[in-house]
């Protein structure tokens, strides 16, 4: 990055107390986010949290950042504390560490003020992704309309979503090549988080829908292009390039209504649905951790719903 960038930068976007540690602390800063962090979401998550500390010293009178002490690091978690949930003041801190590790590297900094600032205990067995039941996941899809390519993605979207247990950010991210034959059968590659690739070979029925939509949408010579693509206004047609995250979001929601389903469902709703269903009829846990593309089996357990129901039936027991 050139100097005119960084003095771009600098001026009109770096928070005051980064602008203030000179050119060299402003490059380092930048490099934190665009060498350091590779994951798009996390770097976008890691800039608002780190914005908005920087701006919490400022308004606490810190003038440097050579200023910042674990108090004032402590005092800043604590009061995320009162108004954030607990994996957020984590997430928060982690950046706040990271941040300063990375300036105290780079000799901006001559320690890390948040290293010995612990932050709130925060353990869970379950998790709280809203789940369907497997009825309402097959109405959902059964009942979708069709009648056009757009209902073809869409309902080739959710089914990629609850058969693979992918990430909508994988899904998104599909080609038209990713989809491929191998053995007698069809198999996704999905690219997940922290580099991973995961080749699934897919069930029957999502066969089946990946075949209708790619026919309807005539893109199975397109090999390189986007699997998945966005729609052109109300036209019901197809547009270029991939379809967004939050357009897939919106897209789900509204089939949800569309479906009369209540619950404030989203796209990792349909990964939690398949892995519980999965176990529900036999899977074994540590296929499922695989197929997730978990690093651990505890991470793939607080998708698994199974006793939701025997907690709702357990409540209807009472008598009053």
């Amino acid at each position: 990055m050139g100097e005119l960038s960084v003095r771009r930068n600098t001026a009109g976007v770096l928070p005051a107390l980064v602008a203030k540690a000179g050119k060299g602390g402003a490059r380092r800063f930048l490099e934190f986010f665009t060498v350091n962090i590779r994951n798009r979401n996390t770097r976008a998550a890691y800039a608002r949290a780190a914005a908005v500390f920087l701006r919490w010293c400022e308004g606490q009178g810190i003038t440097r950042l050579q200023d910042v002490q674990p108090v004032h690091v402590a005092a800043y978690i604590e009061q995320l504390a009162r108004e954030m949930s607990p994996p957020s003041v984590k997430q928060h801190l982690a950046c706040i560490r990271m941040l300063f590790d990375w300036l105290v590297t780079g000799q901006v900094m001559p320690s890390n003020p948040a290293h010995s600032v612990r932050g709130p205990r925060h353990s869970v067995s379950k998790g709280v992704t809203p789940v369907l039941s497997s009825e309402e996941a097959t109405a959902l899809l059964a009942g979708m309309d069709v009648s056009s390519v757009v209902g073809l993605r869409d309902r080739a979207i959710i089914a990629v979503m609850t058969y693979t247990f992918a990430r909508v950010g994988a899904v998104v991210a599909l080609t038209v090549e990713d989809y491929y034959a191998q053995k007698k059968r069809w198999w996704l590659r999905l690219r997940e988080k922290n580099g991973k690739v995961n080749e699934m070979p897919c069930h029957h029925k999502l066969e089946a829908y990946l075949d209708a939509y790619i026919e309807a949408a005539g893109i199975e010579d397109d090999r390189k292009g986007p699997l998945f693509r966005p729609a052109i206004g109300k036209t019901k047609k197809l547009g270029q390039g991939a379809i967004s995250r939050t357009d897939v979001w919106y897209m789900v929601r509204r089939r949800a209504a569309d479906a009369g389903i209540e619950t404030a469902i989203g796209c990792h709703t349909f990964r939690a649905t398949g892995i519980t269903d999965y176990l529900t009829n036999g899977g074994r846990i540590e296929v499922a951790q695989r197929m997730a593309g978990h690093s651990n089996a505890k991470t793939t357990g607080l998708y698994d719903r199974r006793n939701d129901d025997v907690s709702v039936g357990e409540v209807e027991r009472i008598g009053i």
